[in-house]
């Protein structure tokens, strides 16, 4: 069974026709082109398909397309709009990707967790539950367990953690 969605994907709206058990990141990659997010392991344990779906990070190779009708999605490419993202800029400045695959789910999830940190939203390390979260909070293991949930191959954790802690101003 078919049914038309429309997504904003990246700024631009698009209606398309999908089957019912497409998931959003087939829909994205095969239907619309935009191969930014990253189909890894396709069980939601690498985060290589993570975007910013409504405002907050989200994996795509575990969501229907179809039940994402009318929202709005960024991908990391989505982000470099009108030049690089902070996010981004720091990655490159600090090494933080080596064959890149993972890169854009790393740095969708890093734009999403700053600005949960941002907002006060505590992570599973929080020491004060009590105290909301300020991007100035976020030491190596908070930030660690916050991009917990996506995956790089080669090991380039160390330029990730810096670009990040640069972003977040700790």
């Amino acid at each position: 069974m078919e049914t038309t969605i429309e997504l904003t994907v990246d700024g631009e709206r698009r209606s398309l026709t999908v089957d019912t058990r497409t998931t959003l990141l087939d829909a994205l990659r095969e239907r619309l082109g935009n191969t930014s997010p990253k189909k890894g392991c396709d069980h939601g344990q690498c985060g290589s398909c993570t975007v910013l779906l409504d405002g907050r990070r989200h994996l795509t190779c575990l969501a229907l397309a179809l039940s994402y009708d009318g929202a709005e999605i960024t991908t990391a490419a989505g982000l470099a709009r009108d030049g690089l993202h902070p996010v981004q800029q720091a990655f490159l400045d600090h090494d933080g990707y080596q064959c890149g695959y993972c890169t854009p789910g790393q740095v969708c999830s890093a734009v999403g967790m700053l600005d949960e940190a941002a907002g006060g939203v505590p992570s599973h390390v929080t020491d004060d539950l009590a105290v909301p979260t300020t991007l100035e909070d976020l030491d190596d293991g908070e930030i660690r367990e916050r991009m917990s949930g996506n995956l790089c191959r080669c090991g380039a954790y160390p330029g990730i953690l810096a670009a990040v802690r640069e972003v977040a101003g700790a």
